[in-house]
């Protein structure tokens, strides 16, 4: 007799499913990843909690670890052991063979192919505080996982399946306008991850895809702290499009919002707008701005309650978005003195950020013609993490090396570090 899969129970409990939903969540995890909806029942789920089913094949398997945002395994699923009759092959081999291709669908999907979510023929209970409570909770997991790898397409895929959830209850169940609304900021706060994570990682053709969804949700979950952040993603993507004047009105229209009123928000949206002021190369606006970013975090209360997706913002961030000021209007030496402001106050967990920052110092300490400690710095970026936005800072960073230093012996070992 099978023994049940208490850690899969567990796991459904914290989240709040139940068997029709995780179903429902499932399939559309499928679709996303093969363009063809799933065929998960109740009765794939129970077998899945007895224990009936000891490893899912590997299209629900790769569902089930974007839903649940863990592997397979820690879900209490444990791969067939090889059959004797035949040379055995690791089960670890297996699962390279058939994981990537699937991997590969799903990653690349289209967020088109999801169309929005059936309601149920069934109603259970009325949606609670304790709901969004759980939903809250996971996506205070995307966020951490977008602050320690940043950009990625799992980050991505699994906010935007979590962001299909909550709209599914939203379809399904009967709730307050109190809980509706929160209900909306949540699905807007995921879909919102999923646009930075586009952003992040230089897919701008589905982040444009995520915007509009995410303006919308933002606007029907009457939160400002929502809309701000939704503006501020926007103002992110015009600039990585080279729109820059579409950027300076995306951070005007999160200065319109009630938030704002906050001083953590004004810094936030001043020292933005500060880059795009940079961009435009108008160095008094974008010197201006960070007075006035610099000004208002000192006024806030850095100890007062905050969303979750905000907490990113302190001392180091500003310092980040001053560096990057200053490296887009050729300050050097201030962009180096942000830049160690920010090493030095920076969050541990905000890994991304740190790889970021070692990037613009680079940058900052070759155009001090420091080509030998500009490719040290550089070179203290981990492998991991030059990828999306941090990738691309290392490559406009070669290109400047070579402008200001071709000769030079660093020069060259970058180059040749490059090639392997």
């Amino acid at each position: 007799m099978s023994e049940a899969n208490e850690q899969f129970m567990t796991r459904m409990r914290e989240l709040g499913f139940t068997q029709e939903e995780l179903a429902e969540s499932i399939n559309t995890a499928i679709e996303r990843m093969s363009g063809r909806r799933g065929t998960v029942s109740t009765r794939t789920i129970h077998n899945f909690r007895t224990g009936k089913t000891r490893w899912p094949q590997a299209r629900q398997r790769l569902a089930l670890e974007a839903v649940f945002g863990c592997t397979a395994t820690e879900l209490g699923f444990a791969p067939h052991a090889p059959s004797s009759a035949a040379r055995p092959t690791p089960v670890s081999t297996q699962h390279r063979k058939e994981d990537p291709v699937l991997r590969r669908d799903f990653l690349t999907a289209s967020a088109a192919t999801l169309g929005p979510l059936t309601a149920s023929s069934s109603a259970p209970g009325r949606l609670g505080q304790s709901d969004v409570n759980r939903l809250a909770a996971r996506f205070t997991l995307i966020v951490a996982s977008d602050n320690k790898a940043g950009g990625t397409r799992e980050v991505e895929e699994t906010a935007l399946v979590w962001s299909r959830r909550v709209l599914h209850l939203q379809n399904t169940r009967p709730a307050s306008q109190r809980v509706r609304g929160q209900l909306y900021g949540l699905a807007g706060a995921f879909t919102g991850s999923a646009l930075w994570a586009a952003i992040d990682g230089g897919r701008l053709d589905q982040a444009g895809h995520h915007l509009s969804e995410a303006i919308a949700l933002a606007g029907l979950s009457g939160d400002p702290s929502m809309q701000f952040r939704v503006w501020g993603h926007a103002g992110a993507l015009y600039r990585h499009l080279g729109q820059y004047t579409h950027a300076l009105a995306a951070d005007e229209a999160a200065q319109r919002t009630r938030a704002n009123r906050n001083p953590l928000y004004a810094s936030l949206a001043h020292a933005r707008a500060a880059v795009h002021h940079a961009d435009l190369q108008n160095r008094q606006a974008a010197l201006r701005s960070l007075g006035i970013a610099e000004a208002s975090l000192g006024r806030s209360d850095t100890d007062a309650p905050r969303p979750t997706w905000l907490r990113f913002y302190d001392s180091a961030e500003f310092h980040l978005l001053a560096l990057t000021t200053s490296v887009t209007l050729g300050l050097w030496e201030e962009a180096e003195a942000h830049a160690h402001h920010t090493l030095a106050k920076l969050r541990p967990d905000l890994m991304r950020n740190r790889a970021l920052t070692y990037a613009y110092l680079a940058h900052a300490q070759v155009g001090q013609h420091e080509p030998e400690l500009a490719v040290a710095t550089a070179n203290r970026i981990p492998a991991e993490a030059r990828h999306g936005r941090t990738a691309r800072l290392l490559n406009s960073f070669g290109h400047r090396l070579h402008a200001v230093a071709p000769k030079a012996s660093a020069t060259r070992e970058w180059f040749e570090m490059e090639l392997l």
